[in-house]
């Protein structure tokens, strides 16, 4: 397993495949593609918790609209499984 943090891993990796440079660097952007998706989900973390923050705000000060939806949780959740069984079928 190789560290997505650590370039010259990667880069050691690459150079060890016997492939030309083309799929290497296919490869490659397949690999630090996961970085990106890491920091989008830290991005994504902080907006959760935003979210719930104004969701706990609107419901006290709206108690009455109880069935009123702030965020779509429910599509929100759906979406994560939709991502974990994306990844867990690649097992």
């Amino acid at each position: 397993m190789y560290n997505m943090e650590d370039n010259n891993s990667l880069e050691n990796y690459l150079n060890g495949l016997n492939v030309e440079d083309s799929k290497k660097k296919q490869i490659k952007k397949r690999i630090l593609a996961f970085q990106d998706i890491n920091k989008q989900i830290e991005e994504l973390k902080t907006l959760l918790r935003t979210a719930q923050k104004e969701t706990i705000s609107y419901y006290k000060q709206y108690p009455q609209n109880a069935y009123t939806i702030v965020y779509p949780t429910d599509l929100i959740q759906d979406y994560i499984k939709d991502i974990k069984d994306i990844l867990k079928s690649e097992e």
